[in-house]
């Protein structure tokens, strides 16, 4: 993390002490820096060499409008998936050129609300597709196609290939060509996404070849869209992916293809794991500390209904005693404070795994890091528990960016 760091032994974020910011703002709690926001956004939009290209920002990651105002600002555009997401682009600043909507299983209503504002519409299907020429013939459209790849780090963000919903498969480009011909319909763009988590950039480029393969069979094509998916390192062991590498050797590809195309098209990328996960950081505090015939269990004011990411995926999150980070080291489980056994922080797909951290006692911050994706976004009201407030952070000034929910405001007259 940029803006992370550890003084006489205590977490810093964003150069404000992590004990400080739950005085202030409260607990759960979480923070976010904004120099790894935009730091992020920068080396990325400077790693695609080819010059005629765009970062769509894919804010189901996280749809802070005041996070997606600093993407704003850095040049980028928005990958919306839902009539909310687009309604948080528009909020936040982004005209309705800079937004495209994909529709995967949307509704008839949901995909007149994206026309109706004047976003580009993504359609997942042919029967979208067929939809969409009914209501609006003779309008520009996007296809998201499905292609022969799939990649992410679980089954369950895998976005691509035979087992995936999304996307209409690649063997059908003369159907899609068809009804575009019969509504008078212009495909401008094309765009797949094969999942998340990714840290090679070759999985990636084999991704990229197999949907040039398919755009050289569509004529009026202004952009490629070769989605999102990149990761982050979340383990200790795991190496970053090369960006710049990535960055090259698409640009390379893409390039080569448009010469042979006939024109230049616009490169899009939609990441959005990579942009915002390292920035966030998820605080709780230790409300009890007891001793299990196999575990010692910390418990804490958090649970899976704000970090979903451990009991859905097994997902692993960098985990630090904020009030006293290095020092003799113990196996320990964090355990959330949800009426359900798989409230757990510290496990895998399979199960509790404790983690060697130094000793946690009551009133202790428990620091969750690389929450800034699929963290809040992901959270839940579940057992009637509030959502956290969200804080940015910058140069040691702190400030709110979303209210603290209360049982109030959730259960009303």
């Amino acid at each position: 993390m940029i803006g992370m760091e550890i003084r006489e032994n205590r977490l810093y974020i964003g150069g404000v002490v992590a004990q400080a910011l739950v005085e202030e703002f409260g607990s759960p709690l979480y923070v976010y820096e904004e120099e790894t926001l935009r730091a992020r956004a920068r080396e990325l939009l400077e790693a695609i060499i080819y010059p005629k290209r765009e970062i769509k920002y894919a804010c189901k990651a996280n749809t802070n409008v005041e996070i997606m105002k600093i993407f704003r600002e850095e040049g980028m555009s928005i990958d919306a998936v839902s009539p909310g997401e687009v309604y948080a682009a528009l909020k936040a600043g982004f005209s309705a050129d800079q937004i495209l909507f994909t529709t995967n299983n949307a509704t008839h209503e949901e995909i007149e609300y994206g026309i109706s504002r004047g976003v580009k519409i993504n359609v997942d299907s042919l029967s979208q597709l067929r939809f969409v020429g009914e209501r609006h013939s003779g309008r520009d459209i996007c296809v998201r196609i499905n292609p022969n790849v799939g990649a992410g780090h679980h089954d369950h963000v895998i976005t691509g290939g035979p087992e995936s919903k999304f996307g209409i498969d690649y063997t059908k480009v003369d159907r899609i060509k068809e009804i575009a011909r019969t509504y008078d319909l212009t495909i401008i763009g094309i765009h797949q996404h094969i999942g998340s988590g990714i840290l090679q950039p070759e999985k990636f480029i084999e991704a990229v070849d197999v949907l040039l393969d398919t755009a050289g069979r569509f004529e009026s094509l202004q952009f490629i869209d070769f989605g999102g998916g990149i990761g982050i390192p979340y383990r200790e062991d795991e190496r970053r992916i090369d960006v710049q590498v990535l960055g090259r050797k698409m640009s390379e590809v893409f390039e080569q293809f448009c010469r042979a195309y006939g024109r230049e098209l616009k490169l899009v990328l939609e990441p959005g794991r990579y942009l915002v996960a390292e920035s966030g950081f998820l605080l709780a505090m230790v409300t009890s500390v007891k001793e299990g015939q196999r575990h010692r269990y910390v418990g804490v004011n958090s649970g899976f209904n704000h970090l979903v990411r451990p009991a859905m995926y097994g997902s692993y999150h960098p985990i630090l005693n904020a009030n006293s980070v290095d020092g003799a080291r113990i196996p320990q489980t964090i355990a959330g404070n949800l009426c359900e056994s798989g409230d757990t922080f510290t496990r895998d797909e399979e199960g509790i795994v404790d983690r060697e951290l130094p000793p946690f006692n009551e009133g202790d911050i428990v620091a969750i890091l690389n929450t800034g994706a699929y963290g809040f976004s992901m959270a839940s009201l579940y057992n009637t528990r509030p959502r956290p407030a969200e804080v940015l952070v910058r140069d040691g000034i702190a400030r709110v960016i979303r209210k603290r929910e209360t049982i109030e405001e959730l259960i009303k007259d």
